[in-house]
């Protein structure tokens, strides 16, 4: 993940608990936390004495059913206080665990299939975007665990990735759905992640095996060597679709990363200073349409407007879980000030057919 302006939380609202029904008996109860017209599905425990691992294995179908409807799961009070029980909640409402492939943000990863969130700067926001829409696969299901939420600040926002759709122009839609869209990346040049950290490798063979497997053109450049020494760069540039359907809802999604990689989509300040230093065409991250052409400033901001007013953001709790079918809600962070632990797992990767 790039630095990135955060989306539409100029102030905090009050958010308010709303019942819903009782599962399993009294065990726990499922409600809603809602702000304004968005709402935040939760799942929580009635008694002090709880098995939540238990419970959400038991209750799998439960699960999947609601996130399926609502995008995004709250499981508070579940009693997740460290990444071995983070891992194993995870494991118990998923097929799979995956690994980050294909980096985009700093992660350290912690155990096999979890990761800090992010260790990009606290005073950072960091954009709303579908966790690796940009990749050829992507993950089904991404989770957030809270073990210590930030002094100030630092909450996960949240929108609705249907509703993000449904807010744009015909216009823009018809835009992307003809030409799709083209990410530009350039690694090693100082800015961003190495290639060696994205891809996991020193073997330049495997990168360039890796993209043409991945339909990703590729471009060394500097030196032609077998063994690419840590100073020589690579550049890339992949085609997606914008727009997806959902495979199991058949909804119509905005899933993509054409803002959160956009040079559009970072602070002035931060703006002005890149360009400064580097071209438009050496910039760590940058999105075109597919054909190559620049994304309008007007679609742009027409765009962030819509993640902007699909916005929503509860208050992290110790011990907190958030699950997200991630084609239909993206996700982004707060600045923040003071420690903060959030840990990210995810599950099941969809294999798209997707072929130019």
């Amino acid at each position: 993940m790039n630095e990135k302006a955060t989306t539409g939380l100029k102030k905090r609202r009050r958010t308010r608990a709303t019942p819903v029904k009782v599962a399993q008996g009294q065990l726990v109860k499922h409600h809603y936390l809602t702000m304004g017209h968005h709402r935040l599905s939760v799942f929580q425990p009635t008694v002090s004495r709880f098995d939540g691992l238990e419970w959400s294995q038991t209750n799998r179908p439960i699960i999947e059913q609601q996130l399926l409807k609502d995008g995004a799961i709250l499981f508070r009070d579940f009693q997740i206080d460290s990444v071995s029980k983070f891992e194993n909640l995870v494991q118990s409402f998923s097929s799979e665990l995956i690994r980050y492939g294909e980096k985009s943000s700093p992660r350290t990863q912690l155990s096999q299939g979890v990761y800090t969130s992010t260790d990009h700067p606290a005073d950072q926001p960091i954009l709303l975007h579908n966790e690796q829409s940009y990749t050829l696969n992507w993950p089904m299901k991404i989770c957030f665990c809270c073990l210590q939420p930030a002094a100030e600040m630092g909450r996960t926002p949240i929108a609705d990735s249907r509703k993000i759709f449904q807010r744009l122009d015909a216009q823009i839609i018809e835009a992307f759905q003809t030409k799709q869209i083209m990410y530009m990346r350039n690694y090693g040049a100082g800015l961003g992640l190495s290639w060696q950290t994205v891809f996991s490798t020193d073997d330049r063979a495997v990168v360039e095996n890796h993209c043409r497997q991945s339909d990703i053109e590729f471009e060394w450049l500097g030196n032609d060597t077998g063994k690419a020494p840590a100073s020589q760069r690579l550049r890339t540039r992949q085609i997606r679709p914008a727009i997806r359907q959902h495979p199991q809802t058949g909804e119509t999604l905005w899933f993509n990363h054409a803002l959160f990689f956009n040079i559009v989509g970072l602070e002035a300040s931060v703006r002005e200073m890149m360009l400064q230093t580097v071209a438009a065409d050496e910039l760590a991250f940058n999105t075109f349409y597919g054909d190559g052409t620049a994304i309008e400033p007007e679609v742009l901001a027409a765009i962030k407007a819509a993640y902007d007013q699909e916005t929503f953001a509860f208050d992290w709790q110790a011990g907190d879980v958030l699950l997200l079918d991630n084609m239909l809600t993206c996700h982004g962070r707060e600045p923040f000030v003071g420690p903060r632990q959030v840990l990210v797992a995810m599950a099941d990767l969809f294999l798209s057919n997707f072929s130019r």
